[in-house]
């Protein structure tokens, strides 16, 4: 979609990291494209003007847009994400469904990452905590990240990559947060390269 070029005469791909909480997968994704050749994270998008993402945005000199619900769901700011020429949309605890007009302006160009295995453990209201506590309290021995397309439905789009860890009996909400977080800092970045550069899915 972009018609930038690095020095070698590669595309470059220009992401927006879509954000609503801290952060920390978004510094992950932008530490391991700094100084990259093929990927570029151009732009921190975020529903919460005071969300922590904005912060590591301010100090890594990456443009912000703020988005407001009633045009978010309207027409997804596709005529801004257009003019910015971002080519990915990258979810990285972005809480809002993503509109229709946002899916067919970027086909299997958005993707996002989930706290779980899904199909299980996924749709509206499932997020963070949320998940952990559902993992747990349904008794499973394993829980990890799926890392998915989106279409127009919560945590629905077509699997691309799914890492897992155990649940341990004494796991409780905390401690399976932490090794989901471990797992999304390592495959998120290492996935998003592997699909955007064509190279092999990493396998876990």
């Amino acid at each position: 979609m972009s018609n930038s070029h690095n020095n070698n005469d590669q595309p470059v791909a220009r992401l927006a990291i879509f954000a609503s909480g801290a952060g920390s997968n978004t510094q992950k994704i932008i530490d391991h494209f700094r100084g990259d050749n093929i990927i570029h994270t151009a732009l921190i998008v975020s529903n919460k003007p005071k969300a922590g993402v904005l912060d590591i945005a301010q100090r890594e000199n990456i443009p912000v847009l703020i988005i407001e619900k009633e045009r978010f769901f309207a027409d997804g700011y596709v005529p801004v994400l257009k003019e910015k020429k971002i080519d990915w949309i990258i979810l990285a605890g972005f809480l809002w469904k993503i509109p229709v007009p946002l899916i067919e302006a970027f086909p299997e160009h958005i993707i996002n990452i989930h706290p779980a295995l899904l199909p299980n453990y996924g749709g509206k209201g499932m997020y963070g905590h949320f998940v952990h506590e559902a993992v747990i309290a349904a008794g499973e021995k394993e829980s990890g990240i799926t890392i998915h397309y989106v279409d127009e439905h919560f945590d629905h789009g077509k699997t691309i990559f799914q890492a897992k860890c155990p649940v341990e009996a004494t796991d409780t909400p905390d401690t399976l947060a932490r090794k989901i977080h471990e797992l999304e800092h390592y495959y998120y970045p290492t996935t998003i390269r592997a699909l955007i550069a064509k190279n092999e899915i990493p396998v876990p």
